[in-house]
């Protein structure tokens, strides 16, 4: 059995879980590579990746490389002398980077491989309408979440689950299935699977606004799928128009009844208690929202201060 010395790699909270589960089975953590530091929000304040913020917490040994093919950065991260690297929510790695440990460097992917390679594929699990998803575990090769897979561990999705609620219980599963393949790997005990050759892979791309934004043509389930699919974070968007004034508008939480009805799609139907949005199949019922400017709020609080006329409408 060889003792492992792993350095990893992660920069978003999901990296966090995997991270501390490593740490608290006591493995030896030589090294942690995140994402370097950048301004957000309206000040512009420097703010430290989720990793950094706990392996600062930690006292561990860390590395923010701002390019990865970097001399200085190459000769630091040898020094670390890792025989195996963990790759959680990090960014594609150079070939110098990924073959540098004796023992490889393994990837958790957020999916049941070979579908959803890609930068979210929580979200899109969700936004596709999927009934299971689950973690893979695999080496890394040349391409992007194609190589040898080692482990996997699969779950249901609930059929009103948020890509949020999706995300934790993924996290807490992606930690078990991380501790499973370093005990293969430590005992010699590893073995792969390559990935299947599938032409009905689906991809899941990176978020934008263009792809996040709501079409009211839609089916109603869709609709559904891609507001939770968005939810809590980027979040499903579209424009409101009423009484001549346009806003942009992010929905968190909706629900779905389909229906017969002869109204204009997007048109919006509204009461003292709930606000109604006209689908071509029947209703979406706006539960949480956020107005630009504003905090994100339930519908009931909105229309405690903000009344509709019958032209409002979303598009």
């Amino acid at each position: 059995m060889e003792q492992l010395r792993i350095v990893f790699m992660g920069t978003p909270e999901f990296a966090v879980g995997i991270l501390d589960a490593i740490y608290q089975r006591n493995y030896n953590v030589v090294g942690v590579i995140t994402a370097a530091d950048k301004p957000a929000g309206r000040g512009q304040k420097v703010k430290f990746s989720a990793v950094k913020e706990y392996a600062l917490e930690k006292g561990l040994n860390l590395l923010q490389p701002t390019n990865l093919k970097d001399e200085a950065f190459l000769a630091d991260l040898k020094a670390l002398n890792a025989n195996l690297q963990v790759v959680v929510a990090f960014r594609m790695l150079p070939e110098a980077v990924w073959k540098m440990p004796k023992l490889g460097t393994f990837n958790l992917h957020a999916s049941l491989l070979p579908q959803y390679r890609g930068a979210a594929p929580i979200n899109w699990a969700v936004i596709n309408g999927e009934e299971k998803t689950g973690v893979t575990t695999f080496f890394i090769d040349d391409k992007i979440d194609t190589g040898a897979m080692i482990l996997k561990a699969e779950t249901e999705i609930g059929a009103e689950e948020s890509a949020g609620a999706l995300h934790d219980r993924l996290m807490d599963l992606g930690k078990d299935t991380v501790i499973k393949t370093l005990a293969l790997i430590e005992g010699g005990n590893a073995t792969t699977t390559v990935q299947p050759a599938d032409d009905d892979v689906k991809t899941a791309y990176k978020l934008n606004k263009d792809n996040c934004k709501i079409d009211w043509q839609k089916p109603g389930k869709e609709i559904f799928n891609l507001v939770r699919g968005l939810s809590p974070y980027p979040a499903a968007w579209c424009f409101l128009k009423d009484s001549g004034q346009e806003y942009n508008v992010k929905i968190y939480e909706t629900i779905f009844t389909p229906e017969n009805h002869d109204l204009a799609t997007g048109t919006i139907v509204a009461t003292k208690k709930e606000i109604k949005v006209a689908a071509v199949d029947g209703f979406i019922q706006i539960k949480s929202l956020q107005m630009p400017g504003k905090k994100k709020m339930a519908a009931q609080e909105l229309l405690n201060g903000m009344a509709f006329t019958i032209e409002a409408i979303m598009f």
